[in-house]
């Protein structure tokens, strides 16, 4: 039986959005091995500079290089989207790894680390060091944050117990307490 969401409509609606329905139903989405082989994810992400966003996303992580211009560049991160625009605004670091970040939830420990040799063997930015988290609970995983040369901060995780990546609701821990 889907769930009811009630939506709550802003102070200044945006004309070009369609009215909003109260009480929309909200039906299951397919199961996420469903998605994965049918959807990709697209990130648009805010880069000063096109020559050194291929250096680190492509060189340094491997990512192939699709169309580009001077103010964008596509990437292809294992399968996924990404869609570097150049910005004039000046871009500052964050203080933080929340709220915002990006990356990939790998479903191979080998494949994981694969990456994070390349990233080691090509001496990107590591933001955090590779840990291990919430260990010896159901919610386990490997993670290492990267920070590109724009500020973007990027995190790459396995989990020990693949269930967790959607499941195990009974447990409210999510990232790092601090």
């Amino acid at each position: 039986m889907p769930h009811t969401l009630t939506l709550r409509r802003c102070d200044a609606p945006n004309p070009q959005c369609p009215p909003l329905t109260p009480h929309l139903p909200i039906s299951p989405l397919p199961s996420a091995l469903t998605l994965m082989t049918h959807v990709l994810f697209h990130l648009a992400f805010p880069v000063s500079n096109i020559l050194e966003t291929k250096a680190f996303y492509a060189t340094g992580l491997g990512c192939q290089i699709g169309r580009e211009n001077a103010a964008s560049l596509i990437l292809n991160l294992y399968g996924h989207q990404l869609v570097a625009h150049v910005t004039h605004e000046p871009l500052k670091p964050q203080r933080g790894i929340y709220p915002r970040h990006f990356g990939l939830v790998f479903t191979s420990e080998a494949d994981w680390s694969k990456l994070l040799d390349r990233a080691e063997r090509n001496q990107l930015c590591f933001y955090q060091q590779s840990k291990r988290r919430f260990t010896d609970t159901p919610l386990e995983h490997r993670t290492f944050f990267l920070e590109d040369p724009f500020y973007n901060l990027l995190e790459f995780k396995v989990y020990a117990y693949p269930e967790a990546i959607f499941g195990e609701r009974e447990f409210a821990q999510i990232g790092d307490a601090d």
